[in-house]
């Protein structure tokens, strides 16, 4: 089919629509992973490794989208574990969950535990632009592989496929500072992110090994959690204007 009767098509339009909220959705794990890296960094790197993270996210996406019927090989088993078929989709997901469970457990630990900083996750007190830019890469490449087979169950056409996933790393790229921001100045919201990296690295690794969790779950649960500590910020707030200050 080509442009103008994509065009012209009606359910083109709506797979386009479904598409983008689709991708910008799947996006978000991504967008709180790099917001809470980045934030390690010093203050004047941090815009910078954003924008490098987010750009290789779209590179990586479309470099996957001209890879199309490789891509969709993935899926396809390799060998069996007690009669489990595994594929490559499988142990990429398996082992971006395993790195995100680390990862956040880590900061965890560091968190609860700020008098112990000795070291960090890569054996340093500081993470370095380099790592961080590493380990966003890394998990680009998970979450990449996972955009775009879902791309692909979703329309066989690669225009549509194209300018959802531009629309959605545009709308990651707009969002990340602020993102970044917020997390920063509310160090609650921190440890909530930080719960919500464990539960998606969880998540990656129960598909993974063949346990498909519905998306509708994860995402509602990451809603009330965020609706909950907003109420929480809000209370906070009007504590803080009623109490007298301390002399």
């Amino acid at each position: 089919m080509d442009i103008l009767s994509l065009v012209q098509d009606p359910t083109a339009w709506v797979a386009l629509v479904t598409l983008v909220v689709m991708e910008v959705v799947l996006g978000i794990d991504n967008l709180i992973f790099i917001s809470i890296l980045t934030n390690k960094l010093p203050p004047e790197h941090r815009e910078k490794a954003r924008k490098i993270g987010i750009g290789l996210a779209l590179i990586m996406r479309l470099a996957l989208l001209g890879t199309v019927a490789w891509i969709v090989q993935l899926t396809n088993p390799i060998f069996e574990v007690f009669g489990h078929p595994f594929s490559w989709k499988d142990l990429i997901l398996i082992a971006g969950g395993l790195f995100l469970v680390w990862k956040a457990t880590k900061e965890i630990h560091h968190s609860v535990d700020p008098i112990d900083h000795k070291e960090d996750m890569l054996g340093g007190v500081q993470l370095t632009f380099s790592a961080a830019i590493v380990q966003i890469l890394i998990l680009d490449i998970v979450f990449s592989v996972d955009s775009i087979i879902t791309a692909v169950g979703m329309t066989p056409h690669l225009p549509i496929m194209i300018i959802a996933v531009v629309a959605a790393v545009t709308v990651m790229l707009i969002a990340a500072t602020p993102l970044a921001n917020f997390i920063e100045r509310n160090p609650t919201v921190v440890m909530l992110a930080l719960g919500f990296l464990l539960m998606i690295g969880t998540t990656l690794i129960a598909e993974g090994m063949g346990f498909h969790v519905p998306k509708g779950y994860i995402y509602a649960a990451m809603a009330f959690s965020a609706l909950v500590e907003g109420l929480n910020m809000i209370v906070r707030r009007k504590r803080a204007k009623s109490d007298p200050p301390v002399h």
